[in-house]
């Protein structure tokens, strides 16, 4: 793809990849770092979506969509499992 919207969705996923590095340097945890990395990837394939409309575009930001869902959903459960193991010890 290219054109602006190419660029465009280059520079969102280049921009999540930094956040993601300064948010895990910051934080020092994964579920915030993971939740910012795949936004932008997920921002970025709705750019890239929106500048090329093919089967392709749609199935990688469908699956964006999904490993974001899962990785979230896995993250808390795995998050509010440490926490009752802590406080009901």
């Amino acid at each position: 793809m290219t054109g602006p919207l190419g660029q465009a969705a280059l520079w969102v996923a280049a921009f999540g990849l930094i956040s993601a590095a300064c948010a895990g340097i910051h934080l020092r945890q994964v579920q915030p770092v993971v939740a910012v990395l795949t936004d932008f990837l997920l921002a970025a394939g709705l750019i890239r979506l929106a500048g090329e409309p093919s089967w392709d575009s749609l199935a990688l930001a469908a699956s964006t969509a999904a490993v974001r869902l899962l990785l979230g959903a896995s993250l808390r459960h795995r998050a509010s499992g440490i926490g009752a193991r802590r406080g009901g010890g």
